[in-house]
């Protein structure tokens, strides 16, 4: 059971408004019903979603973040928290709408089997959201601090997502504008601790000009990997 988790980069993710807008955006149109989220960390992305839907399960193995997650939406009747991994949360009552996971696949050892035990509590036709770091020759002193298993090849994410019973709907590059500045301070500076001044200056400066550019044209390579699939009949 993980009892703590060091949580600088959700710290720095809490703190860039325009890039949790730019992810949400893609995966608003499917949050509805009933939602659960794997590694919902301090509850960044399930502020946005949980007042709109039925109802969220929000799944998070580490304790002191589960503990938060219980503070923040303790007084929603909709919400419920588990803390622990997915494979210890008992068989839903009702199967979900939607399933999210944002920057949480690359932390798990066995992608496959979670991903199987998601298709197993959706409804048919429900859809999963995945957000994944890109590219392993990405990965730098920042993924090893964070604990990431893996950075995502787009033909890789997609052989998992399909190799879990999803159909794909949509599979893309997102946020080609921060390879190079990931790939600088990870595998250059190797830096080991996430800088949140550089953070707000990139979500403010650079991410608003990014969304409309790669909401225009996809581009050929991204720092991060989207998809969306969903379970068939």
């Amino acid at each position: 059971m993980v009892t703590h988790y060091e949580a600088q980069d959700l710290e720095a993710l809490g703190d860039l408004v325009n890039y949790q807008a730019w992810i949400l955006g893609w995966m608003r149109p499917f949050l509805h019903g009933r939602v659960i989220e794997v590694g919902a960390g301090t509850g960044t992305i399930a502020a946005h979603y949980v007042d709109t839907v039925a109802s969220s399960t929000l799944v998070e193995p580490a304790q002191n973040l589960a503990q938060r997650l219980t503070e923040r939406f303790g007084d929603r009747a909709n919400v419920a928290v588990h803390a622990g991994p997915l494979d210890t949360l008992p068989e839903p009552a009702e199967p979900y709408d939607a399933a999210v996971l944002v920057n949480v696949l690359e932390h798990i050892d066995d992608d496959l089997g979670a991903l199987r035990r998601l298709h197993a509590m959706l409804r048919p036709g429900g859809a999963l959201l995945v957000f994944v770091p890109a590219n392993a020759w990405l990965y730098g002193s920042l993924d090893a601090l964070v604990g990431h298993v893996r950075r995502y090849g787009r033909e890789e994410l997609r052989t998992v997502v399909d190799r879990a019973g999803f159909a794909i709907d949509t599979l893309r590059w997102v946020d080609a504008g921060g390879v190079a500045p990931w790939y600088f301070v990870g595998r250059v500076l190797r830096r080991r601790k996430f800088d949140p001044a550089v953070g707000r200056l990139y979500d403010r400066a650079v991410v608003p000009l990014l969304r409309v550019v790669e909401g225009a044209v996809a581009p050929p390579i991204g720092k991060n990997l989207l998809c969306i699939a969903r379970r068939g009949a």
